[in-house]
């Protein structure tokens, strides 16, 4: 409305503007007659040019009338289809389903808009034209301030387009991630619905279940043998899953938190517990707190390489070592605040696993399955888990699951992806701590046991597996928006030595 009492305004000032020439009445003389009419004589100038002004001003004031009728009748239809389009977009949207808004039109995609759109570009053309035409004149600048009118009105209508996508996209994620809250939630009762029907005990190295349910209390063993100063390392049981191997070993690494010099084997618990009958080594050549024992090997990357070292330790030999084909290292792609872990050893139920990141994966964890003897990669996993922003992972029975740090005093496992059909899935499952940082974390299928360095600090908790039969087959979790891509089996070929 506003653009139009401007208009108006430019019409009713040009007498105004007409005033505004130099002066056109020379004399002026008048009479009455009888019944009261006056007559007037006016005397115009003699000027030629005064008379061309007066009929470009007459002709301007003829052009501006036309335009303000053809464009108030434009207005007036565009209003009445508006007003439709708005009407049936309430109607549809107030019948559309709230839980699928992806079926919901934005009342900004309706042609009623993109005509109004169209038509205010249509008007600012206008005015720029009438604007070359008024010249100098006071309507120049009445039509200089229609410009800028219709120029914010088609601003202003883009930026509500805008908001209107933008906070439909909003709603769009608030609804996933709802959703996936809600697929939680049926998880986690069902969870508790078999917790409170626990089925007989888990026989150890036993695959016989359906993936990991909770995790128990921290129990704190001791501190390492190394002292307070030695924060990062890794210690565990023999992760083959033999009950009759109790084979302890124990590996804080320097102070620096990355050489691997030293370790202690235990053959019992109790000698563990009690620090005897131990038996110390010093190797001197190990990078980072990824290595783990299996079959009385230990495996653990090479200092300052990719390589994959192989130690035996009746002997303290070393037997094998050989490169991990595009395996970043020198704290290249490590976990969030541990670093020097750039390749995370793992043994299972399974076998032999490693797990880090390349460059051709931009950073995301992979998961490579080992012959142990010759430490050939058989098989390998590409992830949808950006390494640097997992705090720590394992292996058991085949499935990996990825940790991420909550607080100072909390872990979450939230990821799991099975090696064996390539699915992945979301989960909760909430693992307290004593310090802050988790290093080493080694699985034992022995036990089901997990063993963690905290911060110089040995712990172990008791992991709790669902049972098969209260185990209901689900899709997996939907991913958030703008999540990475989709997992993928990656086969590798044996390389050479």
């Amino acid at each position: 409305m506003q653009p139009v009492l401007t208009l108006l305004a430019t019409l009713l000032l040009l007498p105004l503007v007409l005033l505004g020439q130099p002066q056109l009445v020379r004399n002026l003389s008048n009479s009455m007659n009888e019944s009261g009419t006056c007559h007037c004589v006016v005397h115009l100038p003699n000027s030629s040019v005064l008379l061309q002004q007066l009929e470009q001003l007459q002709s301007m004031a003829k052009e501006l009338i036309g335009e303000y009728e053809q464009q108030l009748l434009w207005a007036s239809k565009y209003a009445r289809a508006i007003e439709e389009q708005e009407n049936q977009a309430l109607e549809m949207i107030q019948t559309q389903e709230i839980r699928n808004p992806k079926t919901i039109t934005s009342l900004y995609e309706t042609p009623a808009f993109n005509l109004l759109l169209l038509e205010l570009e249509g008007a600012q053309a206008l005015t720029t034209e009438l604007k070359s035409k008024a010249g100098a004149s006071r309507a120049a600048d009445l039509l200089h301030q229609l410009q800028e009118q219709v120029t914010n009105a088609s601003l202003s209508l883009k930026l509500l387009a805008d908001s209107d996508q933008r906070n439909f996209r909003a709603l769009q994620q608030e609804v996933d991630i709802l959703q996936g809250r809600l697929n939680e939630c049926e998880r986690e009762k069902e969870q508790e619905q078999a917790s409170s029907h626990p089925g007989p005990p888990l026989p150890p190295g036993s695959c016989a279940h359906g993936g990991l349910q909770k995790v128990g209390r921290p129990l704190v063993l001791q501190l390492n043998w190394r002292g307070i100063s030695h924060k990062a390392g890794a210690w565990g049981r023999d992760s083959a899953p033999s009950p009759d191997s109790p084979l302890y070993w124990v590996a804080p690494l320097r102070t620096d938190g990355r050489y691997f010099d030293y370790y202690r084997l235990h053959k019992s618990y109790d000698d563990l517990v009690m620090l005897k009958n131990y038996e110390q080594w010093k190797m001197g050549y190990g990078d980072g707190s990824g290595n783990t024992v299996y079959k009385n090997f230990m495996y653990f990357n090479y200092y300052g390489t990719n390589d994959i070292a192989k130690v035996d330790l009746s002997s303290n030999t070393l037997v094998l070592q050989r490169p991990l084909p595009g395996a970043t290292y020198n704290n290249r792609f490590s976990y969030a605040s541990v670093p020097w872990k750039d390749l995370d050893f793992a043994g299972d139920e399974k076998g032999l696993w490693v797990l880090y990141a390349t460059e051709e994966s931009k950073g995301n964890l992979v998961v490579s399955r080992l012959n142990a003897s010759t430490l050939e990669v058989e098989e390998s996993w590409r992830t949808s888990q950006y390494k640097p922003a997992l705090s720590g992972a394992f292996m058991a029975c085949g499935v990996l699951y990825a940790l991420r740090s909550l607080s100072t005093r909390q872990e979450e496992i939230f990821y799991a992806f099975d090696t064996t059909n390539g699915q992945e899935r979301h989960l909760s499952i909430l693992l307290d701590k004593m310090l802050e940082t988790l290093h080493g974390i080694n699985y034992s299928p022995s036990d089901h046991r997990l063993y963690v360095y905290n911060d110089g600090y040995l712990m172990y908790y008791d992991l709790t597996f669902l049972t098969l039969k209260h185990t209901v087959s689900r899709p997996a979790a939907k991913r958030p928006s703008g999540d990475r891509a989709s997992p993928r089996v990656v086969k590798s070929k044996p390389s050479g030595s």
